[in-house]
């Protein structure tokens, strides 16, 4: 029998950092991943808020935004492009879906920001505007779950628009069935134990 050099598609999961996790640029990020193939992986970090509105940056987007209405940094590449993820309501199947927008996973897709907003704003349940994201090369990422640096856990339409984005790291954990759960109560800093 053959090797299978297939990679199971990981896209519309989410990477939940762990505690052993050293880079900087993912200490207890939640990741969703929009893309995964041989090719590699492309996401964006679901809870890195930034100071900066999006309505300052978007014209027309920023009503459409979900609290809080900022930009977040969806990882450390291209920081100077916004990527927008939408969550459509409802039965988001067939031909119905909305111009402007891209199905990644679900009810989970991505919006086309030269697109007129009007065009969408009555379909989209949420809209959460990246600046940036996350990407690894071809084998990379199965590099980092082998070595135990991401847990991979099923996505949730509400985690992409998470009112309160600080704590999404122990709510994704914590609704966990297993073992995972326990990480939630993880110390900050495991120092001050």
């Amino acid at each position: 029998m053959a090797a299978m050099t297939e990679v199971s598609s990981l896209t519309g999961r989410l990477l939940v950092a762990t505690p052993a996790l050293a880079d900087p640029n993912f200490d207890r990020a939640v990741v969703l991943l929009l893309d995964h193939d041989e090719e590699g992986s492309l996401g964006v970090v679901l809870n890195r808020p930034t100071p900066v509105d999006v309505g300052d940056i978007l014209e027309g987007w920023g009503d459409l935004t979900g609290e809080p209405g900022v930009v977040f940094q969806g990882g450390p590449v291209s920081l100077d492009s916004a990527l927008g993820v939408a969550v459509i309501p409802g039965d988001a199947s067939g031909d119905a879906l909305p111009l402007g927008w891209r199905r990644v996973h679900g009810a989970i897709g991505l919006v086309d920001l030269e697109a007129p907003p009007e065009l969408l704003a009555s379909a989209l349940g949420s809209l959460r505007i990246f600046a940036g994201y996350a990407g690894w090369g071809p084998g990379q990422l199965e590099d980092e779950l082998a070595e135990g640096a991401w847990y991979v856990v099923e996505s949730e339409p509400g985690d992409v628009s998470s009112p309160s984005p600080e704590r999404l790291w122990r709510e994704v954990l914590r609704r966990q069935r297993s073992e995972l759960a326990m990480v939630a109560t993880y110390p900050d800093d495991p120092s001050l134990n």
